[in-house]
């Protein structure tokens, strides 16, 4: 009785000692699996063909003979494309542009401390980037046709975006070149991506039509694609441990893998700073997005006002006062007091920190002479008609506004001529005002031109409304508008 007892006693601690280390075992086992499976999808290395890659990247360094000509042609395709607009165009250009070859050769060379191939890539380098623009330049010179399209614009100004597609896109040929049996498809997938081409042909553009602005801002953005698929390249040969290039003489060695690790950290430190920089901007206009999206684009106009999105203009000036502009359109403004709420937020609200010294300016068509309202609301019309094409309610309603405005611009008043004019012409007028007034029956909006009278003291009630008639007379033909009503201040 009693042993049975201990063994019953005892069964129950056995058991989950079991238990956990068949646990234990388990967990292990899949730990291992999961390596195991991870490893076998990320490792690139055991797939990696170093020799047979080193040599691929070798023979696309040079440029000459057929490669020149290739180049001089895709650039040449790439020039036309941009300037009719046509993306399908210049990507046509860009999969049979050879412009990658010095590249990949500065990050490897860099990486194993071959000098020679360095060198060999600066000098070919130099050649692509001068031969690109003398190309480029020479097209838009000479083409008698020389349209600042979307396209071309759109090469001006680099952002944080074009800083990860330079990077990943040189990560991604880089692998794909060092695979056994080169994928020809990411190749091709990369050299579209990352765009080198329209920004060369872009510096050619600017320089052709003297805006050196556009140029410097496209050789940046060209500058950034090069550094960054550079630095990718350089890592990954560094990842799949290329072998460096040995050199009998052990001073010269040492003296070659300095060089090297100068120039590698003379394209990352760059590199780093341009991420930054490009980073801080890209968020600035995130949050001055936000700002003008989350109040100003909310701001509820009673009468005819209208906000025009598509004439934000948000400016990131480094070292200087950045500004965010916005336009505002129709019979209503907004007032000086709204705006100022806007300001303080702008330099107190916690929610923009970046926004801190931006200054916002608040174009309205009623109040700044300086806006030309139809030239807005005309190219507001032409730039998205073809995209809106099927929106009959839309185009309608922007066709009604250019009328609209239309008339309103004929009915803009000389008011000094006419006012010299009446002095000339009423011996007992003081002064003479003008305003203009909307009127609406609720199915359609005129536009009033009101007068005001001031005549001098002593004039009797009869004479003023003598004179007052015939200053009304003279005022409907003069301004050819029937529609002209005066008004006697005294």
């Amino acid at each position: 009785m009693s042993q049975n007892l201990n063994q019953d006693n005892i069964t129950p601690t056995e058991e989950p000692k079991e238990s956990a280390e068949a646990i234990k075992k388990d967990a292990k086992g899949l730990w291992e699996s999961l390596r195991k499976f991870f490893r076998e999808l990320l490792d690139i290395r055991t797939n990696t063909d170093q020799e047979t890659t080193k040599e691929a990247i070798i023979a696309d360094i040079p440029f000459k003979g057929h490669t020149s000509w290739i180049l001089i042609c895709s650039i040449f395709i790439a020039s036309i494309g941009l300037n009719a607009n046509s993306t399908a165009v210049v990507i046509g250009a860009m999969l049979i542009s050879p412009l990658m070859g010095p590249i990949l050769g500065l990050g490897m060379s860099l990486a194993i401390n071959d000098i020679d191939t360095l060198r060999r890539s600066l000098k070919n380098f130099g050649v692509m980037v001068g031969l690109s623009v003398l190309t480029a330049y020479l097209f838009f010179k000479f083409f008698p046709i020389q349209d600042e399209s979307s396209e071309l614009l759109a090469r001006t100004a680099p952002d944080i975006r074009d800083v990860l597609i330079a990077f990943f896109g040189g990560l991604a040929l880089v692998i794909a070149r060092a695979k056994k049996g080169t994928i020809a498809s990411v190749i091709f997938g990369v050299a579209i991506a990352t765009a080198l081409m329209p920004p060369l042909c872009t510096v050619g553009f600017g320089l052709a039509i003297g805006n050196l602005g556009y140029a410097f801002g496209a050789l940046y953005l060209f500058i950034i694609n090069t550094i960054f698929i550079a630095l990718a390249t350089f890592l990954t040969i560094k990842l799949l441990r290329f072998p460096m290039v040995r050199y009998a003489n052990s001073a010269k060695r040492r003296r070659i893998a300095r060089i090297a690790s100068v120039v590698a950290i003379l394209v990352m430190v760059p590199a780093g700073w341009t991420f930054y920089k490009v980073f801080q901007e890209s968020i600035f206009k995130k949050q001055a997005t936000e700002f003008v999206n989350e109040t100003i684009a909310k701001y509820q106009f009673v009468g005819g006002g209208r906000f025009l999105d598509n004439f934000t203009t948000i400016e990131y000036n480094e070292g200087e006062n950045p500004m965010i502009e916005v336009v505002c359109m129709g019979n209503e403004t907004i007032p000086p007091n709204i705006i100022a709420s806007w300001n303080t937020m702008l330099k107190e609200d916690d929610d923009y920190p970046r926004l801190r010294n931006t200054e916002l300016h608040v174009i309205q068509g009623g109040q700044n002479d300086q806006v030309d309202q139809l030239r807005y609301i005309n190219e507001l019309y032409e730039s998205q008609k073809n995209q809106i094409s099927s929106k009959d309610e839309r185009i309608a309603l922007l066709e009604a506004e250019v009328g609209r405005l239309r008339r309103a611009e004929t009915k803009q008043i000389p008011f000094m001529d006419i006012s010299a004019e009446a002095r000339a012409s009423y011996e007992n007028l003081v002064s003479l005002e003008y305003d203009r007034a909307f009127k609406t029956n609720f199915n359609k909006v005129d536009t009033l031109s009101i007068f005001e009278t001031t005549w001098k003291e002593g004039l009797s009630p009869a004479k003023k409304a003598e004179e007052n008639k015939k200053i009304l007379q003279w005022l409907k033909v003069r301004l050819k508008d029937t529609t002209v009503q005066l008004r006697n201040a005294n």
